[in-house]
């Protein structure tokens, strides 16, 4: 049985790492970590876990945590990880860290886009970037998992065949993404009260959203070459879900089979991806609650330029249900185990 803990397991992405964790037979939760609510009962905090799970929630404090759990889910703000981070904690335990403290390769970026100091720059090299799609063989070897963000998860997958198969001019692609509400976290800020996003879609962090670099570093790897993407992301008034919609250049003439050849190339034997039908649009109902990603993709020969769509639910694929999905990899388990929920609907 494999000793889990959660820091942070009172916000979103943490209450959806107990939801799944609580039903997956190999996994026993033995902290739920939350500064906010010390001695509180968890389930006070959320009413759907009474009588299902009974412990009372405790600090942060992953130095006494990592000698009692064989892996660390860290579901904090960015900074977090970094600054607890020690050779000592990393040799009892495994972390996998839900926040951008590890993702970037250059610290010089991470710095400048979230516009905080990385307090230990030392374990970046070493942390692998947790999109088990892309980087499985190296996730099963890692101390440190550097688990992806939620529009970069979809951004990346959605992109990523026809990136690595040079199908697309990477300085023509354009990022559209929207999301629910709850990825910007369970913290009270005004803009995002029901008053504010209710009957309301808005842009925002426009030519600035701190996954943009992620989702250049990633494609970047993928296309061999520099990338620099328009990444805009909306605020939709739904609790969950992302659709991204990417536009992009192709390089040469292509059919449908062409490219729908290329995304069963690297996508038909994952157990999440799923590449839609043709002329089936993703749509985030369908994927909701669950960790699939749903994809597909329209040629419009009128101006040879090829529009990608993926959906994910931002807490689960996006999130939670990715780190139990690196869990897996790094304890030897099918990686499908815990994860095979079925998209809610409606």
């Amino acid at each position: 049985m494999i000793r889990a803990g959660i820091i942070g397991a009172t916000g979103y992405a943490g209450g959806e790492l107990v939801r799944i964790l609580t039903g997956h037979k190999d996994v026993k939760v033995v902290w739920y970590g939350s500064r906010s609510y010390i001695d509180k009962r968890y389930a006070d905090v959320y009413q759907n876990m009474f009588r299902i799970v009974d412990a009372r929630c405790m600090d942060d404090n992953m130095e006494e945590l990592a000698e009692q759990a064989d892996v660390i889910f860290t579901a904090t703000p960015q900074g977090f990880c970094a600054s607890m981070m020690t050779e000592e904690i990393l040799g009892k335990t495994k972390i996998i860290d839900l926040s951008a403290d590890y993702r970037i390769k250059d610290v010089k970026v991470y710095e400048e886009w979230y516009g905080i100091t990385h307090k230990s720059p030392q374990f970046i090299e070493e942390a692998v970037y947790g999109l088990c799609e892309v980087n499985r063989e190296e996730i099963k070897k890692a101390r440190l998992v550097a688990n992806p963000g939620c529009y970069t998860t979809c951004s990346i997958l959605t992109a990523y065949p026809l990136a690595k198969e040079g199908l697309i001019d990477m300085n023509t692609l354009i990022v559209d993404a929207k999301s629910g509400t709850s990825g910007a976290g369970r913290g009270a800020k005004v803009p995002n009260i029901y008053c504010e996003v209710n009957e309301n879609i808005k842009a925002y962090a426009v030519a600035s959203h701190r996954h943009t670099p992620e989702i250049e570093e990633q494609l970047g790897y993928a296309a061999k070459e520099e990338v620099v993407v328009n990444f805009t992301p909306h605020l939709i008034p739904m609790n969950r879900g992302i659709l991204a919609t990417e536009y992009a250049s192709l390089k040469e003439k292509v059919t449908y089979d062409e490219v729908k050849a290329v995304y069963d190339k690297y996508y038909k034997d994952e157990s999440f991806i799923r590449v839609l039908e043709e002329g089936v649009c993703p749509e985030t109902k369908w994927v909701e609650g669950s960790n699939y990603v749903d994809i597909n993709f329209k040629i419009d020969p009128r101006t040879n330029r090829i529009i990608m769509m993926g959906a994910i639910d931002n807490l689960v694929k996006g999130a939670a249900g990715q780190a139990v999905q690196n869990m897996n990899l790094l304890f030897g388990l099918p990686e499908e185990e815990g994860l095979r929920m079925v998209p809610m609907f409606p």
